[in-house]
C-alpha cells in the first residue's frame, strides 16, 4: 500500500489487517519513498523503516511475536514466504485440507 506524504492516512489504513505502508513525497517515484511503515489491525505500529525489506522482516517478526494469525486471503502467500525465505515452521505448508 502506497500513499503521498499529504494523504489523510485514516480512509488508507481503514480495513487493513496487516500492511506495509509506503510513503511518498509528493513529487517523488516510488524508488525514493520517504518513509516505510508497517500496519497492523488498522494501526501504524512502527514507522520510519530504512527500506522496504526491513519494513518486511519487522512485519513477520510481529506476526511471530504477537502471534497473529495470517490474514486469510493472504494466508498461503504468507506461509511459502515464511518457510522458504525465512527458513521458518518447516519444510511443509498448509494444504487447502487443513482450512
Amino acid at each position: 500500500m502506497k500513499c503521498l506524504d499529504t494523504d489523510i492516512l485514516a480512509p488508507v489504513l481503514e480495513g487493513a489487517s496487516v500492511a506495509i505502508l509506503t510513503i511518498l513525497d509528493d513529487e517523488a517515484d516510488i524508488s525514493h519513498a520517504r518513509d516505510h511503515a508497517v500496519v497492523l489491525e488498522g494501526g501504524i505500529v512502527l514507522h520510519e523503516m530504512e527500506n522496504l525489506s526491513s519494513a518486511f522482516a519487522y512485519l513477520f517478526g510481529l506476526l511471530y511475536a504477537l502471534n497473529i494469525n495470517y490474514p486469510k486471503q493472504l494466508r498461503y502467500t504468507f506461509e511459502a514466504i515464511q518457510t522458504i525465505f525465512f527458513e521458518f515452521g518447516g519444510s511443509r505448508c498448509s494444504s487447502a485440507q487443513d482450512l
